[in-house]
């Protein structure tokens, strides 16, 4: 995650990014298709008992509330440790190839930093990103995968945005964007310098508070014992 944070920093503060679109993949670990994960594995392992082992271990399907298993086309358990590969190798064939195709053809620049699902992209042209944003929703269909539409956001952002704004206020104030568990904001520093800037999101700081307070309780609960023990 840190590697794709401070590319994300490198990508703003270096290119000429002046929009985000902030990607969100509606139920991407639920709607990952079983044949094209397959597919796109067979191009990197030439193993073919590995490749069963992996198919099976997609294809197990899930137990429903009568302790039957049903059996599952597409997903892959969100929790286990060789999910966010298989989502790396899921979306570089259906996304990431696409993509560093599709932006050799346009005039502006265009930046893409993704950790698994999670991915945001830097334009410099406005029109370039409206058009990616609305030929990414096509592509991603054909693999089973869903753009979510109220949580994708294309926001101005960056640099430029942020000297557009300070010259001219009615343009209003560069915009901010949810990646990786952080909210992303262009700031200021203290030496007057420009920085991507981000603070905890808020649904991540509920949960690690709402973990605190669990933590904080069961220790109270286990002094208390002792005590009563004592």
């Amino acid at each position: 995650q840190h590697d794709a944070l401070d590319a994300l920093n490198v990508a703003v503060m270096e290119r000429k990014v002046n929009w985000v679109l902030d990607l969100d993949i509606s139920r991407f670990f639920d709607t990952v298709e079983h044949d094209w994960l397959i597919r796109f594995i067979q191009h990197r392992i030439r193993d073919g008992r590995m490749v069963r082992l992996i198919r099976q271990w997609v294809t197990v399907g899930i137990v429903d509330e009568h302790g039957h298993r049903q059996k599952s086309h597409c997903g892959t358990p969100q929790g286990a440790v060789i999910s966010p590969l298989l989502a790396n190798i899921y979306l570089h064939y259906s996304f990431d190839l696409w993509l560093n195709a599709w932006r050799k053809r346009v005039q502006g620049e265009v930046v893409m930093i993704r950790y698994a699902d999670d991915a945001v992209l830097g334009f410099q042209k406005h029109q370039d990103a409206r058009a990616c944003q609305s030929l990414l929703q096509r592509r991603l269909m054909q693999f089973g995968l869903k753009v979510h539409p109220a949580k994708t956001r294309l926001v101005r952002f960056g640099r430029f945005a942020l000297k557009q704004y300070e010259e001219r206020p009615e343009r209003g104030k560069p915009g901010t964007f949810d990646f990786l568990g952080f909210t992303h904001y262009i700031g200021r520093l203290h030496t007057g310098k420009d920085a991507v800037m981000r603070k905890t999101q808020r649904k991540r700081r509920q949960i690690q508070l709402k973990r605190i307070k669990q933590g904080l309780r069961q220790r109270l609960q286990t002094a208390r014992k002792k005590r009563a023990g004592g």
